[in-house]
């Protein structure tokens, strides 16, 4: 889907004119680079400690021996019943760290009280698929069997995150459903990256700002490595291969319909909603992927950002879902 400048909202157009010019048609080699630069900026950014927020940190324990770097932010004022938000960071699956996201936290908390658990998972640069979905997993179990601990109630536990974060958020609702180990109580993946196969009419021939096809496909196959473009890849490495979707938690998403992932998005829900899971959806005109982060002041980020706290406060009063009994020895 070829993109005017016409099409872009006029609040976004500058920004979305210039980013499309100099961070368009990146292949393989340019994210590697990217993801190493990012990685810089965010070891200075995590030494800027947010004073509205209580931040800690730990190590858990992989498999293999090596730690899970996962951070924690909550309210100042302890709590000991809030909502426990596992948030995925977005960046394609190739870069990124949670210490991005610190705006984001604090306005969550904000709005609703609740305790973000933020993991720093690996980046398929280094560790293609499933390795980030494994630490997501392992820190959805440790927030689990940690509730207590972190000042949360272990009958809402949610799980969100934006574009890679998002594709995440799906694919892990979809893991904790079958492995039945964790109950979640809601997702919120916000225009989330879920189709490896860049197929729809608004993925195919894209030249939108800061997504585009070439940028798209490169970083699936840095994700998928050996399955990219095979009839292997599981739906847990791209959840828009999933053939059931029931069962899955009540759902907040949203997406920009100039970006290459407003079909997967679309179909998304679709799906969800004819499987009974309650959706709240929306489509910004005019949008390209990201809008809402990169002009938080346009007048359509901030609606958009209005109405994902809208969500989250609503879906805490109403969904719940109290954990299985299970051996914990995990914990």
């Amino acid at each position: 889907m070829k993109i005017s400048d016409a099409m872009m909202d006029r609040q976004l157009r500058s920004t979305g004119v210039w980013m499309r010019r100099v961070l368009s048609g990146h292949g393989e080699y340019r994210l590697r680079m990217a993801s190493r630069l990012v990685d810089v900026l965010m070891w200075i950014a995590q030494f800027r400690q947010p004073t509205t927020m209580r931040v800690r940190e730990f190590g858990i324990k992989r498999t293999d021996g090596t730690r899970l770097r996962v951070k924690v932010y909550s309210p100042l004022a302890p709590t000991d019943v809030g909502t426990g938000l596992l948030w995925l960071h977005g960046g394609g699956y190739f870069l990124g760290r949670p210490d991005q996201d610190v705006p984001i936290y604090r306005r969550l908390i904000a709005a609703t009280g609740c305790v973000v658990v933020a993991p720093d998972y690996r980046l398929s640069v280094d560790h293609p698929y499933p390795a980030a979905l494994e630490d997501c997993y392992d820190a959805l179990i440790w927030l689990r069997d940690n509730a207590n601990r972190l000042g949360i109630r272990d009958d809402q536990i949610a799980v969100a995150g934006e574009s890679a974060g998002g594709g995440l958020t799906a694919a892990l609702t979809l893991l904790a459903r079958d492995r039945g180990e964790v109950n979640i109580a809601f997702q919120m993946p916000i225009y989330p990256m879920i189709d490896d196969r860049v197929c729809t009419r608004s993925a195919r021939d894209s030249d939108a700002p800061l997504v585009d096809t070439v940028t798209l496909i490169a970083a699936w196959k840095l994700y998928l490595g050996e399955l990219y473009w095979t009839q292997r890849v599981p739906p847990y490495a791209a959840a828009a291969r999933s053939t059931d979707l029931r069962g899955l938690p009540p759902t907040f998403t949203y997406v920009g319909d100039l970006e290459p992932f407003r079909d997967e998005t679309v179909a998304y829900v679709d799906r969800l909603r004819s499987c009974g899971v309650p959706v709240d959806f929306q489509i910004y005109p005019g949008c390209w992927h990201g809008f809402d982060r990169l002009v938080p002041g346009a007048d359509v980020s901030r609606a958009a950002m209005r109405s994902r706290e809208r969500w989250l406060r609503h879906a805490v009063d109403t969904y719940f879902a109290a954990q299985p009994e299970l051996d914990r020895d995990r914990a």
